[in-house]
């Protein structure tokens, strides 16, 4: 599976798609633990490209989550962004967190108002978002609830710009609209959300 792909997949899974990666809360992320969560995806691609008429489920662990995205997505990050996790605080909740380059961002505005938080807020800061994931009959979603920078609250107008101007690409040049459905990868039917971990259906 190409690695641009594998990183669609994970993206997918956990969905905060494309470029909110965050900073795990869990210590010292394994290299075991991402070898581990690489064999799943291996595993549910295979199952992707072959018919079953029976579910097929697999565990993926919020520590191998936050692992895979320490050892294997660092290269291929967005420049400005950095010190990607996940944690999943309860049911079909998701909080993400990333060290994000705010300059970068107001660089591509248009001036805004006295008001506008990212006036105030310079450099490499944490960013961090919540909300709900539903995903069945193989689409996903995802609900914003909060979202803040260094513990500042930000209004979800403000998020969606940041994650714009880092999930533009050729297939995207806008970059990703949060409200967007996600079309889920090989197969998948349905991710059930639970505390420190997603079973996803095949």
């Amino acid at each position: 599976m190409p690695r641009n792909q594998i990183h669609r997949f994970a993206a997918a899974v956990l969905l905060v798609s494309a470029c909110l990666c965050l900073h795990a809360e869990d210590p010292s992320p394994l290299r075991r633990d991402a070898d581990l969560l690489k064999q799943k995806v291996a595993t549910i691609t295979q199952r992707g490209a072959a018919p079953t008429h029976q579910p097929l489920k697999t565990t993926v662990t919020e520590r191998e989550v936050n692992a895979y995205l320490v050892y294997e997505t660092s290269e291929g990050l967005p420049a400005g962004v950095a010190d990607p996790g996940v944690s999943i605080p309860g049911t079909d909740r998701v909080t993400a967190r990333a060290v994000v380059d705010l300059d970068a961002v107001r660089r591509q505005r248009n001036p805004t108002s006295l008001f506008d938080p990212l006036r105030y807020l310079r450099g490499r800061l944490p960013v961090r978002a919540t909300g709900v994931l539903r995903a069945g009959n193989g689409v996903a979603r995802f609900e914003l609830e909060s979202a803040d920078i260094a513990g500042v609250p930000i209004p979800k107008l403000l998020l969606q710009e940041i994650v714009s101007h880092y999930s533009r690409s050729a297939e995207h040049p806008s970059g990703i609209n949060l409200d967007d459905p996600v079309a889920l990868p090989a197969r998948i039917r349905e991710i059930h959300v639970e505390r420190g971990q997603a079973v996803i259906v095949q």
